[in-house]
């Protein structure tokens, strides 16, 4: 579906990220992974994803909260693969408290990472994209990007940030065949929030079970996570030409939550 194509897949050395990254390359795409990590279990994963799929798989270190770097990334894909087809903002952190208890740091930090680092990354694609006529920028923003919840007063602003950004991105490109959209899962298991739940269990002498349907997807009313392979797949339609009319949604991809 993808093959000829280039994307950059940013938080993409683990979880949501990693397995859609993993799903474009499977699709034909070139792949830029980004993130922390190891980095001999980062060289070793991407030799690994280039074997299995028979694409080219390159990394950077760029750190989302640094405009410079994010740039330099970008300049540095379009430069291994030709071009840049394919933006997925997926890099993301979290951090919980009252907001009149809320660190100035973490609130700026999780604006820079979630929200800011998104813009630069799309300022900088946009220009190849409009000069060959085509694009696909899709960016992972959460449930908590259309409604809030307690205590996460920086997350639910970014997220909603990154909805507004999405759809004034798609109105400005819309003549061109560049969509812009954003996905919004709800609770994912990832390896952060399995151990959330191992926490939680032991902070409030619950098994893991009860913490999940209780406490984890109590929003949720399928009480079920999220597939990470059901998430990449949306991303992947998106990036096809039978999405090519579905442009400034934000997709809701959370088991009926933001239905309520």
């Amino acid at each position: 579906m993808l093959k000829g194509r280039s994307a950059i897949v940013t938080g993409s050395t683990s979880g949501i990220g990693l397995e859609i990254a993993r799903t474009l390359a499977r699709s034909g795409a070139n792949v830029m992974l980004n993130g922390f990590g190891d980095s001999s279990q980062i060289k070793a994963l991407r030799s690994s994803l280039a074997e299995a799929t028979g694409v080219r798989v390159e990394y950077s270190s760029a750190d989302m909260s640094r405009p410079d770097q994010i740039a330099g990334m970008v300049a540095e894909a379009a430069a291994a693969f030709g071009a840049v087809d394919i933006l997925v903002n997926n890099a993301g952190i979290q951090f919980v408290a009252p907001v009149d208890e809320f660190p100035d740091d973490k609130w700026s930090q999780i604006l820079a990472i979630n929200l800011s680092s998104n813009f630069h990354a799309i300022k900088a694609v946009l220009p190849g994209m409009k000069h060959r006529q085509w694009g696909r920028i899709i960016n992972v923003a959460s449930a908590h990007g259309l409604v809030a919840s307690p205590f996460k007063s920086a997350y639910v602003a970014a997220k909603h940030g990154v909805v507004g950004l999405t759809k004034t991105v798609a109105l400005e490109v819309a003549e061109t065949a560049i969509t812009c959209n954003a996905v919004c899962p709800g609770y994912v298991k990832t390896p952060l929030v399995e151990g959330q739940i191992k926490d939680q269990a032991r902070v409030h002498g619950m098994s893991e079970h009860e913490v999940v349907r209780e406490v984890i997807l109590a929003s949720q009313p399928n009480k079920r996570f999220v597939g990470l392979e059901e998430l990449a797949q949306v991303v992947l339609f998106l990036c096809s030409d039978a999405a090519a009319s579905i442009t400034g949604t934000a997709l809701p991809v959370d088991g009926g939550w933001t239905a309520r």
